[in-house]
C-alpha cells in the first residue's frame, strides 16, 4: 500500500467515527499524475446525491505528457465507488446533525487507486485546544524519555 496524499487537517478539525475504503473513477492521465504524487486533498469533501458518493474539490494536476485532448479540470467532481449498504449507512449518519463525510487519504492498493473516507463529527474550539495540549504533552514526554536514555 503506497500512500499518495493525506488530509492532515481532518484529524484536527473532526472526530473520526467510522472509516470506509472506496474506489474512485479516474481517467488514465489522472492515474499517471497520481503515480507522480501530484494530488492534494486539502479543502476536499464528499457528499451523497442520487445514491452516489461524490468527491468534490480534490486537486489532481494535469499530466504533463498527456495530449491536447485531455483538458479536463484539475478539481472536477469524481465519483467514489462504495457498496449500497455502505452508502445507505453513510446517508443515515450524514442526515443526523453534525456528521459529515471527509476524505482522509489517497493510496494505491495493488494497482488500484483507493480513497479512505470517514464519517466525522466536527470539533468545537475547546476540543481543538485540548487536542493541541495533548499533542504538546506527548511531544514533551517523548523528549524527556529521549534525554533520559
Amino acid at each position: 500500500m503506497k500512500i499518495i496524499a493525506v488530509n492532515k487537517s481532518a484529524g484536527f478539525e473532526y472526530f473520526i467515527e467510522e472509516k470506509f475504503e472506496a474506489g474512485i473513477v479516474l481517467e488514465g492521465s489522472e492515474v499517471k499524475s497520481i503515480r507522480k504524487s501530484n494530488c492534494n486533498l486539502s479543502d476536499s469533501f464528499c457528499f451523497v446525491r442520487r445514491g452516489e458518493v461524490t468527491l468534490k474539490n480534490m486537486h489532481i494536476a494535469v499530466y504533463d505528457k498527456s495530449g491536447a485532448f485531455n483538458t479536463r479540470d484539475a478539481r472536477r467532481d469524481r465519483r467514489l465507488l462504495l457498496h449500497k449498504s455502505e452508502i445507505s449507512k453513510i446517508v443515515g449518519k450524514v442526515n443526523e446533525k453534525g456528521y459529515t463525510l471527509v476524505p482522509l487519504k489517497v493510496y494505491f492498493s495493488g494497482s488500484l487507486v483507493k480513497v479512505e473516507v470517514a464519517l466525522c463529527r466536527g470539533k468545537h474550539t475547546y476540543d481543538k485546544k485540548q487536542s493541541l495540549k495533548e499533542k504538546d504533552l506527548k511531544r514533551e514526554t517523548d523528549r524527556r524519555i529521549k534525554e533520559y536514555i
